[in-house]
């Protein structure tokens, strides 16, 4: 990659440590949280993850962490409140090969998130940014938004995978793999972010090249995969990881700006017919 240097420093810190700046919904008071509506601040982060296995050179709260620590990062920009994390996700294609995958059903992760909206909406928040970290999560959230769009008139929520937050992120995370897991992109991101969680010692023997160009079908990932990798974690880098997680970081604080000011292109009931 090449880019112009920016202070990673800044990002990084308002990420990984306590920082005053970003909006943790957990370390509110009740007074705090209704202090938001008397200042138009309705508008949260969701950050879902998963635990499953990232092969033999990551932990398996990769996705939960890398959600969690953008939505922190773009929290400390924009002084929208964080709400916890959800750590696991549908992580069923994943099989039972590796141990450590912990999976919901499908349909306990959407209505999870449909009863989290219940009770923010009721606190004044009605617009939501659920920020995927895992891949196979995006069928069920889009389910949620489905259902929260359908019980509340002005429900405002936007799904955003991490992996496809623009164009220039896209082109990060799919460079090694069409299919990729625990590739190049979230090793670098990890080694950058988390160290604590990356086996350096593994990386090199961690490369498995994607299987699943021109298949009719979707396979488990026991049928694509001998470590339960999909790309080339050898080739992750710590500075790549810095400049895409600083991507990420501008591209969904954009996002989130504009879509705290958004208004619906028209002012029409859901529930009302024309008659």
């Amino acid at each position: 990659m090449c880019f112009a240097d920016v202070n990673f420093r800044i990002i990084l810190k308002k990420a990984l440590v306590a920082d005053s700046a970003t909006v943790r919904w957990e370390s509110l008071t009740w007074e705090e949280i209704a202090g938001f509506r008397r200042q138009g601040v309705e508008t949260c982060l969701l950050p879902v993850g998963a635990t499953e296995q990232h092969g033999s050179h990551l932990g398996v709260g990769m996705d939960s962490a890398n959600a969690e620590l953008l939505c922190n990062a773009v929290s400390a920009q924009t002084r929208v409140p964080v709400l916890p994390a959800i750590r696991y996700g549908c992580s069923l294609g994943h099989s039972r090969r590796w141990p450590g995958t912990i999976s919901l059903q499908p349909n306990t992760l959407t209505e999870t998130v449909v009863q989290i909206y219940d009770w923010i909406h009721g606190c004044g928040f009605r617009r939501l940014f659920i920020v995927n970290g895992h891949v196979t999560n995006a069928a069920p959230l889009r389910c949620a938004l489905e259902i929260i769009r359908s019980r509340y008139d002005d429900a405002l929520v936007r799904l955003v995978n991490v992996a496809e937050i623009s164009p220039r992120v896209r082109s990060e995370f799919f460079a090694d793999a069409e299919d990729w897991h625990a590739n190049a992109a979230e090793t670098s991101l990890m080694l950058a972010l988390a160290p604590e969680m990356v086996r350096a010692d593994k990386i090199k023997q961690a490369d498995d090249a994607d299987r699943t160009a021109n298949l009719v079908f979707t396979h488990p990932v026991n049928r694509t995969s001998k470590n339960g990798v999909t790309g080339f974690p050898s080739r992750a880098t710590k500075r790549q990881g810095e400049i895409l997680f600083q991507m990420m970081v501008e591209d969904l604080t954009a996002l989130v700006k504009r879509g705290s000011k958004e208004k619906p292109p028209l002012n029409q009931s859901y529930f009302q017919t024309v008659k």
